[in-house]
C-alpha cells in the first residue's frame, strides 16, 4: 500500500474525485474506484480486462516478461524440484512442507482417493455418449450431497478438509466419466501408487490387470497436473470465487468452476490444437496452412501458438516441451503421421521470422496436447484432465477468500434498455 492518489475529473461535477491507489508485493498499481458509487459513477471495464476484483498472495503472473509465480516461486522451478502434491500444499498453505507435513499431505490424500459407491449409479444415468465435462459438472456438484455435515465455510477444519477430499477424489472422478464413456467397468483407486500413477491406472487399468504404469508417462502426467495447478484470476477461478461469494458450499463452487472451463476459449485450448493437426493431415499440407495462418483475410488460425496473457514465451511451455520429448521417445511415436505434423510445426514457430516477430511460440497447450494423444486419452477428456490439476488453485483461492474479509460479487452494468414507459392502454 502507498500513499499515492489518483484523481479523476468529471465533467458536470464541481470538484475532482479522489481515488487511493495501492501497490502490490509486485506488478503494476490499481486505483481504488469504489469511492465513485458516491458520485453517481462507475467504471465500465467489459472481460475485467483492466480490474483487480481482488487481493491475493497466491499466484502472479507478468505476462510481458514471461513470469508465472506460485507464492513466489517460479513454476519453471517447481517443475524442475516439486512435484504435483507438493506444489499443492504450497498453494494451500503458503510454504513448501517439510518432509514430514509432505507425507503426512500425501497420505490425507491418498486416503480419500476412493468415491461413495453410490457415485457409479450417478454416472449410470449418464448416456453413454455424453461429454466427460458434462459428467464432470454433475459428480463434482453432487459431492456435497455426501459431505454435508462437513460444509460450514466458517470453519477452517471443515475447508480443509473438503479441499482434501477435492484434490484426492478428481483424478477418480475423471476416470469414471472415460471409464463410462468406454463401457468399461469402474477401477478403484491403489493406494500403492503415486497421485499420477493412480490416475492412469483407474484409466486404463482392467480388474484382470495388475497395476503396471510406465514411470516416463506417470512423470508426464505429474507435470500436465502441476503446469496446469493454478494460473490467477482467469475465468474459471473467478467464477469459483463470485460463487463463492454469495456462501456456496466448495462443491459447488468447483463445479462452477469446471462449467466456465468447459468453455473452448478457455479449457478447450488443448482439443482445439488437436483438431487443427487432424484438419492439416500430413505434412505435406503444413506450408499451405502456415500461409493461411499468416494471411489477415484467412480465418485460419493456428492453434497453440501464443497466449492471451503471455506476451513473451509461456515459461510452462519450456518445461512441457522437454517432457513432450520423453513421452514421444518412450512410446516410439516418431512416425505417427499427427504427431509429426505437430513436430514441424514447432520447428517453423522456433525459426519463422512471422511467428518470431509476433511472439507467436508453441505455448502449453500445444505440448500438453500432443503428450495426452500420445498417451492415448481422447480429446473429449482434455478439459477433464485441466481440471483436475486447476482444481487445487480453485479451492485455493477459496478458502483465501472465504477466510477473509470479502463482499458478493456484484458487478454493474451499462444500461442501454428503453427508459421507463407506460404499459399500453
Amino acid at each position: 500500500m502507498t500513499d499515492k492518489k489518483a484523481y479523476l475529473t468529471v465533467e458536470g461535477l464541481d470538484e475532482q474525485v479522489e481515488l487511493p491507489v495501492y501497490s502490490g508485493s509486485t506488478g503494476p498499481d490499481v486505483i481504488d474506484v469504489r469511492g465513485l458509487t458516491g458520485k453517481g459513477y462507475f467504471t465500465y471495464d467489459p472481460g475485467f480486462v483492466s480490474t483487480a476484483s481482488c487481493e491475493s498472495k497466491i499466484t502472479y503472473i507478468d505476462g510481458e516478461a514471461g513470469v508465472l509465480l506460485h507464492r513466489g516461486y517460479p513454476i519453471e522451478q517447481l517443475a524442475e524440484h516439486s512435484d504435483f502434491l507438493e506444489t499443492c500444499f504450497l498453494l494451500l498453505n503458503g510454504e513448501l512442507p517439510n518432509p514430514q507435513e509432505k507425507e503426512e499431505f500425501v497420505n490425507i490424500i491418498t486416503n480419500h482417493t476412493m468415491v461413495n459407491e453410490a457415485m457409479a449409479r450417478f454416472f449410470r444415468g449418464f448416456h453413454h455418449n455424453a461429454h466427460p465435462m458434462s459428467m464432470m459438472c454433475g459428480a463434482v456438484g453432487a459431492m456435497a450431497s455426501f459431505y454435508h455435515d462437513y460444509l460450514d465455510i466458517t470453519n477452517p477444519e471443515h475447508r480443509a478438509i473438503s479441499a482434501h477430499r477435492l484434490i484426492a477424489k478428481m483424478p477418480t472422478l475423471a476416470a469414471m466419466c472415460y471409464k463410462h464413456s468406454q463401457g468399461q467397468p469402474f477401477m478403484y483407486p491403489n493406494n500403492k501408487l503415486s497421485y499420477s500413477e493412480n490416475f492412469l491406472h483407474m484409466m486404463f487399468g482392467t480388474p484382470c490387470d495388475d497395476p503396471e504404469v510406465s514411470p516416463t508417462l506417470a512423470r508426464a502426467m505429474d507435470k500436465i497436473f502441476l503446469l496446469h495447478a493454478d494460473h490467477e484470476q482467469n475465468a474459471s477461478t473467478s467464477t469459483v470465487r463470485l460463487a463463492g461469494s454469495s456462501g456456496a458450499n466448495p462443491f459447488a463452487c468447483i463445479a462452477s468452476g469446471i462449467t466456465a472451463l468447459w468453455g473452448p476459449a478457455h479449457g478447450g485450448a488443448n482439443e482445439a490444437v488437436l483438431n487443427m493437426l487432424a484438419e492439416i493431415g500430413d505434412v505435406s499440407n503444413i506450408d499451405k496452412f502456415v500461409a493461411k495462418a499468416k494471411d489477415k483475410n484467412d480465418p485460419f488460425r493456428l492453434m497453440g501458438f501464443g497466449h492471451r496473457v503471455y506476451k513473451n514465451f509461456d515459461p510452462r511451455a519450456k518445461v512441457m516441451k522437454a517432457t513432450c520429448d520423453e513421452v514421444l521417445a518412450e512410446l516410439g511415436l516418431d512416425n505417427d503421421p499427427l504427431l509429426a505434423v505437430a513436430k514441424r510445426l514447432e520447428e517453423i514457430a522456433l525459426e519463422d521470422p512471422y511467428f518470431i516477430e509476433k511472439k507467436l511460440y508453441p505455448n502449453v497447450d500445444f505440448y500438453s496436447g500432443i503428450i495426452m494423444k500420445a498417451i492415448g486419452i481422447p480429446t473429449e477428456m482434455f478439459t477433464v484432465i485441466f481440471a483436475t490439476g486447476r482444481t487445487v488453485g480453485w479451492i485455493a483461492h477459496w478458502a483465501e477468500m472465504i477466510s477473509g474479509s470479502y463482499k458478493i460479487g456484484r458487478p454493474r452494468q451499462l444500461y442501454t434498455g428503453y427508459d421507463k414507459r407506460d404499459f399500453p392502454a
